[in-house]
């Protein structure tokens, strides 16, 4: 904790107010205050006409799970309906300072984490917030099989997805009512080249927001492109989109399609079961005991 700081709050007489800061995975990033001035610092505007508000935060010295909760008013020009059901604000981290006011570089940041479960009624939202130590809840670790682990250009696959013939921005030209989405023809790029892979908004209501391909067909008039789940915002005829390709794991498709089989984070030569099962054994007894 910043000595000013303490100084301040040891003196007694204190200008003490709260302030958050909400970073969501599109890169925006938004400021709130519980004071009743706009606070500035680290570059943020905290704004104090949000209606924002968070109970006390849970913490511990050991490895339980630090929360809070934060509560505060849906409005369109800062946290919208529209935005939460989009899932703009899934995952989105937050840090709490408390600040003095009057001097904003007196401050301490008693909270980090991310925003968990989102509730909305009557115009506001209860928003749950998770610490850091709610990674600590997941398993970690490789799994020893056939297919790659690793997702296609992350830290453990190393692939360059803005390589040349990997990705296509492309206008929607048509969608119909089971969300498959119509575009003009690909040249270069064969039928299924995006399949398993990535589709990103970049303009529209939707931008920002990110699909995993279903399926990636050509038609008679041009490409056809489905998602496994539709987005939880609008698409709309016009709308800029990325096409990412896609990958099935396969060693063979980590080698010859993205010539990065160094990098393969899957077992290829693993036996199956049925193949441990087939090999002929001399020894008379197999029932699977020790042999004397």
């Amino acid at each position: 904790m910043d000595q000013a700081f303490q100084d301040h709050v040891a003196g007694g007489l204190t200008t003490l107010a709260s302030a958050w800061a909400i970073t969501r995975g599109d890169g925006v990033v938004l400021g709130f205050t519980d004071h009743d001035c706009d606070l500035r610092f680290d570059g943020i505007v905290f704004r104090a006409d949000s209606g924002m508000t968070a109970t006390a935060v849970q913490q511990g010295t050991g490895l339980a799970v630090d929360n809070a909760e934060a509560l505060g008013a849906l409005r369109d020009d800062s946290i919208s309906e529209a935005d939460i059901d989009a899932g703009r604000f899934d995952g989105a981290e937050l840090r709490a300072w408390i600040v003095n006011w009057a001097d904003v570089t007196q401050r301490h940041l008693r909270f980090r984490g991310t925003i968990g479960e989102i509730k909305r009624a009557g115009g506001a939202f209860h928003a749950e917030l998770r610490g850091l130590t709610e990674a600590l809840n997941r398993p970690i670790g490789r799994v020893y099989q056939k297919p790659c682990s690793a997702v296609l250009g992350d830290r453990t696959c190393h692939f360059d997805l803005s390589m040349p013939g990997f990705s296509a921005d492309i206008v929607l030209r048509q969608i119909d009512d089971e969300g498959v989405m119509g575009f003009d023809a690909l040249p270069g790029f064969e039928a299924g080249w995006f399949a398993r892979g990535r589709l990103e908004v970049l303009d529209g209501a939707a931008a920002g927001l990110r699909g995993q391909i279903k399926r990636d067909e050509a038609a008679a008039d041009g490409r056809k492109v489905a998602l496994w789940v539709p987005l939880r915002a609008a698409l709309a005829v016009g709308d800029r989109v990325r096409l990412i390709a896609g990958c099935d794991k396969r060693f063979d498709t980590c080698r010859f399609k993205f010539d990065n089989a160094l990098n393969f984070q899957g077992f290829p030569d693993l036996p199956s079961e049925d193949w441990l099962m087939a090999v002929p054994a001399r020894a008379g007894d197999q029932s699977g005991g020790s042999r004397r």
